[in-house]
């Protein structure tokens, strides 16, 4: 005979299946995302994974650009990467503000980069020599400051077409110079944009920076994103070499200051005043001495001179290590 259950349990049992069907209606509505239909998703997550993985190469190559010219340190990071209307980005620029319009050769691309007003005036500064914090009475920029933030527009252009030979070689071309968000129009307000936004950081000082794409052109990009497996960013170039094979080539093809010395004198300061055209100098060292072969100033081999071709060789002898 089954087992009878009692009024306690059957209570229980009625409590777990009506929290039950709460619990499940509580999850549906967890997962229940709104759409959008004027604005649909061109492009997918997982293809905006890999567009942020090709402009944080980007922002590496810059920041190496930053170190050499401005000599200090400096960090770009990509904050965001999002698809928004062109109406919205247009709402959210400064007036007056620093834009510089580029394009992408061949496939009718444009975009934009804009700069922060404090951005623009830091790197005119620095790039000037300064330290970049003084202060401006305004944020108007001048032709002058237009064509010193050129440098940086142009090694964008260099640092973005690298970038992007994960997927292709594009040409970015740098158009002109834009004071007025309403007078870039890259694209029709109710058309979606992929914004990338960056931040920039001096010392302890940190800046915004954003490039903006028109996405109406964005399918032949998005489709080779998607037929691309990119576990690795790595140019089309190099498909089928591995990386030591890359960056040996990229040792090998390294040039290297070489450096010779015949040898040493010593002569006083009057008499070095008074050289002329056409005076010797003795050396500490003979005609059929070996010469000192140096690399960044260490001995690394000897060698005997020589002509070849009618001009001036050195024969190396031996190796010192």
């Amino acid at each position: 005979m089954a087992e009878l259950l009692s009024q306690q349990e059957i209570d229980q049992l009625l409590n777990n299946v009506r929290s039950g069907v709460d619990d499940k209606q509580e999850s549906n509505q967890k997962e229940v995302i709104p759409y959008d239909f004027r604005l649909p998703n061109r492009i997918s997550k997982n293809q905006l994974r890999t567009l942020r993985n090709i402009h944080e190469a980007f922002a590496e190559g810059l920041a190496a650009f930053f170190v050499s010219k401005l000599q200090t340190i400096t960090n770009v990071n990509v904050t965001s990467v999002d698809q928004i209307y062109y109406s919205e980005y247009v709402l959210s620029v400064a007036s007056p503000a620093c834009l510089f319009t580029f394009e992408i050769a061949d496939v009718d691309i444009k975009g934009i980069i804009e700069f922060s007003p404090e951005l623009a005036f830091t790197l005119v500064e620095r790039l000037l020599g300064g330290n970049g914090t003084g202060m401006k009475q305004t944020n108007l920029i001048t032709p002058i400051e237009q064509k010193i933030l050129g440098v940086v527009v142009e090694k964008s252009m260099e640092e973005l077409q690298k970038a992007w030979q994960a997927i292709d070689n594009y040409e970015f071309k740098f158009d002109r110079f834009e004071p007025d968000i309403d007078f870039a129009q890259i694209t029709s307000p109710s058309e979606s944009v992929l914004l990338i936004s960056f931040e920039i950081g001096f010392g302890e000082m940190s800046y915004l920076m954003n490039i903006c794409f028109a996405t109406y052109a964005f399918d032949p990009i998005l489709s080779k994103i998607s037929s691309q497996k990119f576990s690795s960013i790595r140019p089309s170039k190099y498909k089928g070499t591995t990386s030591q094979e890359i960056l040996a080539n990229k040792i090998y093809e390294a040039e290297v200051p070489l450096k010779i010395e015949f040898g040493k004198s010593k002569i006083m300061l009057k008499e070095l005043l008074a050289l002329e055209k056409g005076d010797l100098v003795k050396l500490d060292t003979k005609t059929t001495d070996e010469v000192k072969i140096r690399i960044d100033n260490e001995e690394i081999m000897f060698g005997k001179v020589g002509v070849v071709n009618n001009k001036k060789a050195v024969k190396v002898t031996r190796k010192l290590f």
